[in-house]
């Protein structure tokens, strides 16, 4: 797979960009096949229109001179009819260009909507994790976003260009070839100069944007960064824009001196051939002028030769030209390509199990994994079993391995060796939907959606999107139900200040604090009542100790005893769990209750004593009174 904004890659060869090409086309026939049919005859009409014009222009003319009769014509089409027919020409002329245009819009539409589905439909058929942690692949997929907004369009209308441009040049030549075929190659010959320049010239130009695509998606990352929310509250605090406008200028600046060195070889290669051009046309008219006055030619035969020079010299500068738009839009095309044929980064069983209702436990049984082959072990040798009806806690310091377990358990990797069984059967083994389906999650890293505060919460289950009834209860239990009805318009509140609702009213938008937006996520884990097994990963992080409280409180009451993982650095929460296990450097260390783990004075003792420590330093502080529930959903932190 070549990457054509990387100088280094192989570029595609003819065959390659062959195969884009009838991709395109492809789409576009699939897209719309009545636009893309009328497009075409539309597009051959406008390519043989000049020719038909010069041919009856020149019998016009002839007719005028000759009275009456053609030269070397056995009859004669009356002026009148010849004048009718060019005028009905040049309605048709005047009229096909917005014809063309409307149905090319229509078409574009079409395969804008197409390239879009198939895309992201193929993104999200990806369901591990693998492809979206690998920086290669992002970059790729970046690419290939910006690809489907215009590459089918730029690939489709060169190469309808290039139809059009071919008809007319074929079509002019063979006005002139009828009326003399050394005319025919003066023409030719005069056109000549000016294609050597015009495919020099997209040469020249393909090669340099070849060269400069790595230095214009860096000045798009520093644009980026500039505009990007979150980038802004750091570029702000410590004075940054300054860095990052410079390296945005020197990129663009770098980039401005490679066209100008581009335009200066344009300029000093396409003035002396262009010149030449003329010169070989003037020359040929004033030839055919001597030969006509010594009756050789008539003037209607000089009208077609003037307006063929001009017309296949244009013709052959828009055919170059869209060689050269073509060319570069197949290289960026051919990354939504890749990316639409991307095949499952997770195995995919032939013959997938069923999967039993969860009634024994679940159990990892020595799960090692790391994210690449060379890279370090990230879990080694993990063995642990997750009754059914019961919560474990899973305690360790940063980087112990915690969040890769989550993402095994929910089958975003597979583990590298050792495997995963929900009451003995391996999920590798089971159609990932359907283990998916009996899993919720509050991530550590959970989303905060620029959607409704109803549709934030909804979006957990999908089946049950517009259930509100259902919304409301996985609020109430997650502690979320006050907040939501005290915004301005309650659960139809949009929680963004980039989208507003349906009214475009801004003022209706808003924003959350932290703990608040931790609250509707937990209300967006708990939409689901079907699920087996619940993972929270730092699930109150945000929250002030009451409330923390308070939601695993609800958490515990509304659990009726769902199997559950919990995961956080507050230790205080774990202790409840009914069974603990600690994680250290990708191992199970220790494993047992609170009291077990408490009197057996290992890691965890040292951690919770550490954290214990922080709160009975100095008993006789006086404590002031915690915040109301009211107070705390106004706290902005």
């Amino acid at each position: 797979m070549t990457d054509p904004q990387d100088p280094t890659a192989v570029r595609p060869g003819p065959r390659e960009l062959a195969g884009r090409a009838a991709h395109a086309l492809g789409l576009a026939w699939r897209a719309g096949p009545v636009e893309a049919t009328l497009y075409l005859v539309m597009i051959v009409a406008q390519g043989m229109l000049p020719a038909g014009v010069a041919l009856l222009t020149k019998w016009l003319i002839d007719d005028i001179q000759f009275g009456g009769r053609a030269a070397g014509a056995d009859s004669a089409i009356s002026p009148t009819y010849l004048a009718l027919g060019i005028g009905a020409l040049g309605v048709v002329g005047a009229l096909l260009p917005y014809g063309a245009e409307y149905v090319k819009s229509r078409l574009q539409r079409r395969v804008a909507l197409l390239v879009q589905d198939r895309l992201y439909s193929a993104v999200n058929r990806l369901a591990g994790l693998a492809r979206f942690e690998n920086p290669a692949f992002l970059d790729r997929l970046r690419l290939a976003q910006q690809a489907a907004t215009s590459a089918p369009e730029q690939v489709n209308g060169s190469l309808f260009g290039m139809i059009q441009s071919t008809l007319m040049v074929g079509s002019l030549l063979g006005v002139l070839l009828v009326i003399s075929p050394a005319v025919t190659l003066i023409t030719i010959v005069a056109a000549l100069p000016a294609l050597f320049v015009q495919l020099a010239i997209s040469r020249q130009q393909a090669d340099m944007m070849w060269r400069m695509s790595p230095r214009t998606r860096r000045r798009m990352f520093y644009q980026a960064l500039m505009l990007d929310l979150t980038a802004i509250k750091e570029t702000r605090l410590f004075g940054s824009g300054g860095f990052l406008l410079g390296r945005m200028r020197e990129e663009t600046q770098k980039i401005n001196r490679a066209e100008e060195r581009l335009d200066r070889k344009v300029l000093a290669g396409q003035g002396p051939l262009a010149v030449l051009g003329a010169a070989v046309a003037a020359g040929g008219l004033i030839w055919m002028i001597d030969v006509t006055a010594r009756g050789g030619f008539s003037i209607g035969d000089v009208s077609a030769f003037i307006a063929a020079v001009a017309g296949i010299q244009a013709a052959l500068g828009g055919v170059v030209s869209n060689v050269t738009e073509g060319y570069h839009a197949l290289l960026m095309f051919g990354h939504y390509r890749d990316i639409t044929r991307e095949q499952p980064d997770l195995p995919v069983p032939v013959n997938p199990r069923s999967l039993p209702a969860l009634s024994g436990a679940i159990r990892l049984e020595d799960v090692w994994f790391r994210y690449t082959d060379d890279g370090p072990w990230v879990l080694r040798g993990v063995t642990v079993t997750i009754p059914f009806g019961r919560s474990l806690a899973l305690v360790g310091l940063n980087g112990a391995g915690k969040s890769t377990l989550v993402k095994l358990l929910c089958r975003m990797y597979d583990p590298t060796k050792g495997s995963i069984r929900w009451d003995g059967v391996d999920i590798r083994e089971v159609e990932i939907t359907q283990l998916r389906r009996r899993i919720s999650a509050v991530f550590q890293d959970y989303m905060s959606y620029d959607l409704t505060a109803a549709e934030n919460i909804g979006i957990g289950d999908p089946e049950h999107l517009n259930d509100s009834e259902l919304i409301h209860t996985a609020a109430h239990r997650a502690g979320a139900h006050d907040l939501v009805t005290r915004l301005p318009r309650g659960y139809a509140t949009m929680l963004s200040r980039i989208f507003v609702s349906d009214d475009d009213d801004p003022e209706r938008g808003t924003t959350l604090s932290g703990g608040q937006w931790q609250r509707i996520a937990l209300a967006r884990a708990l939409m689901r009542t079907d699920r087996e097994l619940l993972i929270l990963d730092e699930p109150s992080a945000g929250l002030d100790a009451a409330a923390e409280q308070a939601v695993h409180d609800r958490l515990r009451e509304h659990q009726g005893g769902a199997t559950s993982l919990l995961i956080s650095h507050r230790l205080g929460v774990v202790r409840r769990a009914d069974r603990i296990v600690v994680l250290q450097d990708g191992q199970i260390t220790e494993e047992g209750s609170h009291d077990e783990l408490m009197a057996a004075g290992g890691e965890y003792a040292r951690l919770f004593t550490i954290q214990a420590s922080n709160y009975v330093d100095d008993p006789a502080q006086p404590q002031g009174p915690l915040p109301s529930p009211a107070e705390r959903e106004t706290c902005p932190g």
